[in-house]
């Protein structure tokens, strides 16, 4: 199918998830793609996207300038504070504009053309469309760019375990207890089976837990990547070259797009998660596709990617919308 002609806008707050998620959308659309990064101020931060009126005053001067017309063929947004501006476009539009939010904008989902809310989210709908993980860019080609940008890895003694580390947020705590734990664990097993532990922080992971698997992994080959003073961010060449993968159960994004690789992904639960994690992390074990730490080695499960098929199914919206355009 041709993709749909026109330029696509991706609204995203500062947070690398939202932009991670609304981007890997547009790059599968195809279309010309321009990435506004947009903050409302109060009283729009605070009730976005319920309070519509006077919208585009939330934004500073400079702001306003971005969002202006010519308005796009399609806008993405991801997160809250894009829902209220992916909201205004399709009145700004005249409808031309088709609209899409990603992840539950916590009001009536019709004020979008197509709403994309994982399964966990519990939202329903016409226009609602339920992956079961987060949207990601994690292929086969972006696999193989990721062991090309990392080659060294390749030397590393297999099997070759990458671990992706969060942080604390509502409900879960990633401290420096739960890392003892955690590293204990990842050495028993080192040491039973050998290769390597490739380890990276992310922008959430607290220094108390790095501090940890510096300490504890020093003699194991490897690494430990807590930012860029240890170098360019080697993360997608860990889960290009990783035989296994262990996450912390903290990020929906992060076990999405371990899941996306192919290979066998665990996790480390030491606390009863909450409910809407728990109902994700339940589904990704119900697929076959997460396993706890401690548990027996499994045979690698199909790839979970579920970003192609969406913007799939956007294209055909999109095209049929072009084509009444063009009747009218």
């Amino acid at each position: 199918m041709l993709n749909p002609h026109g330029e696509c806008w991706v609204i995203t707050d500062t947070a690398a998830g939202n932009q991670r998620q609304a981007l890997a959308l547009a790059e599968y659309l195809g279309m010309p793609m321009r990435h506004l990064v947009l903050q409302p101020r109060a009283p729009w931060s605070w009730l976005a996207p319920k309070l519509e009126l006077g919208g585009r005053l939330a934004l500073s001067a400079r702001q306003r300038r971005l969002f202006a017309p010519p308005w796009p063929t399609v806008a993405i947004g991801c997160g809250r504070a894009a829902a209220l501006f992916t909201r205004m476009l399709r009145r700004l539009s005249d409808g031309q504009c088709y609209t899409v939010q990603i992840l539950d904008p916590r009001i009536d989902p019709a004020h979008w053309d197509t709403v994309v809310a994982p399964r966990h989210d519990r939202l329903d709908g016409p226009n609602v469309l339920q992956p079961l993980g987060s949207l990601n860019p994690v292929d086969d080609e972006w696999l193989a760019d990721g062991r090309d940008a990392c080659p060294g890895f390749a030397e590393l003694p297999q099997p070759r375990v990458g671990v992706l580390l969060g942080g604390s947020r509502q409900g879960i705590t990633l401290d420096g207890d739960y890392a003892r734990q955690l590293s204990t664990r990842l050495l028993e097993r080192q040491r039973g089976e050998g290769g390597s532990l490739l380890v990276l922080g992310s922008r959430r992971t607290s220094p108390v837990l790095v501090e940890v698997f510096r300490r504890s992994l020093r003699d194991v080959p490897g690494l430990v990547w807590a930012g860029p003073d240890d170098g360019r961010n080697p993360y997608p060449g860990v889960l290009g070259w990783a035989d296994r993968l262990v996450v912390t159960p903290d990020s929906v994004n992060m076990l999405s797009e371990a899941c996306a690789v192919g290979c066998p992904v665990q996790t480390f639960v030491a606390a009863p998660l909450p409910a809407k994690i728990e109902r994700f992390h339940h589904a990704l074990r119900e697929a076959g596709l997460l396993h706890d730490l401690d548990g027996p080695t499994v045979r690698p499960p199909p790839p979970l990617r579920e970003t192609a098929d969406i913007a799939a199914d956007l294209r055909q919206h999109i095209a049929a919308r072009q084509r009444d355009a063009s009747t009218a």
